[in-house]
């Protein structure tokens, strides 16, 4: 199977947390797609269409399945970038993997097994988030699910999608409670345990889980440019920033998401760090 990730270069995942009013998608998207010419593995669009784990049983969760890939399916159509959205439930993946290009398993979830079968099933491209409690190498068995459900699919004659495979997601370890560290020697660990790219999500690892206000998680954004940055240089193939226009008016993960007007300059660095690392 290829893998979808591999793009020959750096490549970065980006947008806001939650899907959005059409306005706020295509201008997030806009900016996304002026930007990825200078991203050499090109940049996929990120927005989920349900926030199924937030902290506040009354918090905005977002349009659901049907509004939200219809909301997607614009903005790839507009933008013209690959899009990649979040899978909840084993019976939302053949429908979400009729309108996007890569499905993520969330962090919570990436050892549900069903979901995780279900998701390979479709022969998308599948990003799996490391489990906050998880050491690297134990990520292995989450990337075998899905592979193994990919070329049973292919065996029995599905049709199969091209560009398929696996990506694994660092986004940190929790470090006592309610706060969160990244370990830079997981990016080696993990690609030596799983054989697939390995990608640092530079935002929900400054996530800071229940110590927000009325219990909704907190963050500290001024991390992510340094973390970013090293990330790169222990070996991340990957990107992942969720990024708003106006973070702290968000719906969703305002505190630990990169203001879209920043995103431009820490992209250019990371490139440039990624290129010199790699020379």
């Amino acid at each position: 199977m290829t893998n979808g990730f591999r793009a020959g270069g750096l490549f970065l995942i980006a947008g806001p947390c939650v899907v959005e009013d059409d306005d706020l998608n295509f201008r997030v998207a806009d900016a996304l797609a002026r930007l990825a010419e200078r991203v050499p593995g090109g940049i996929i669009y990120k927005a989920s269409f349900d926030k199924a784990n937030r902290s506040n049983m009354h918090a905005h969760r977002g349009p659901g399945v049907e509004e939200g890939l219809a909301a997607l399916d614009r903005v790839r159509a507009r933008s013209g970038l690959r899009v990649l959205t979040d899978v909840h439930l084993p019976d939302q993946c053949a429908t979400v993997a009729s309108v996007v290009d890569f499905l993520q398993i969330p962090a919570f979830l990436c050892r549900q097994t069903d979901l995780l079968v279900a998701a390979g099933a479709t022969g998308k491209p599948v990003n799996i988030k490391k489990g906050q409690w998880m050491e690297p190498e134990a990520m292995r068995g989450a990337v075998a699910k899905v592979r193994e459900a990919a070329d049973a699919a292919s065996a029995k004659g599905a049709e199969a999608t091209a560009g398929g495979g696996v990506a694994v997601t660092e986004r940190g370890t929790f470090f006592g409670y309610g706060d969160l560290t990244v370990d830079m020697r997981s990016f080696a660990r993990m690609r030596a345990a799983c054989d697939a790219p390995v990608i640092f999500d530079g935002t929900h690892s400054v996530q800071r889980p229940g110590r927000g206000e009325r219990g909704a998680s907190g963050g500290a954004r001024e991390f992510i440019p340094p973390l970013t940055l090293a990330a790169i240089a222990a070996g991340a193939d990957g990107l992942f920033l969720e990024t708003h226009p106006d973070p702290d008016n968000a719906p969703s993960d305002g505190p630990n998401m990169i203001p879209l007007t920043d995103l431009p300059a820490l992209v250019a660095r990371a490139v440039d760090v990624w290129s010199a690392c790699r020379a």
